[in-house]
């Protein structure tokens, strides 16, 4: 079982939180739109978060039937996820390019802070403070 897999598939890097099951990806708690293709190499970076994703499984994986020309819409992918994520291939916090070779999620992968919301409260709502549950031994029937 990978890191990720222990994890639920709800992971957090920087600002962003991924939800691998419902496929949305979250900054702040804002959601922000991420096509497919993009979105699927985000998640097969996040499940080896750290390791080298050749572009030979990424074109497996995503362009199964296409021998050539592949390379133009992985770059393109790519450079989707980096401008949404805010990411460059110069100076890259999140997604490392590994020239001729692919990619790897350099970014620490963590789980969620139980406490924080997945939605953005609206403006007119103040924040909640949840209190820790007191029952004591006596208190608890079957």
């Amino acid at each position: 079982m990978n890191h990720i897999q222990s994890m639920a598939a709800l992971v957090r890097f920087g600002a962003f939180e991924v939800n691998l099951v419902s496929r949305e990806l979250r900054k702040h708690g804002m959601r922000i739109r991420l096509e497919e293709k993009p979105f699927q190499i985000l998640e097969m970076l996040l499940m080896d978060a750290g390791r080298v994703i050749t572009r030979s499984a990424l074109q497996e994986r995503l362009w199964p039937s296409t021998v050539v020309g592949y390379e133009h819409g992985l770059n393109t992918a790519v450079n989707k996820l980096r401008d949404l994520l805010g990411d460059s291939a110069r100076s890259p916090r999140f997604v490392e390019t590994l020239p001729r070779i692919g990619y790897r999620f350099i970014a620490s992968v963590t789980p969620p802070d139980t406490t924080a919301p997945l939605v953005p409260r609206s403006s007119h709502q103040p924040p909640v403070q949840a209190k820790p549950l007191e029952v004591k031994r006596n208190q608890i029937s079957l």
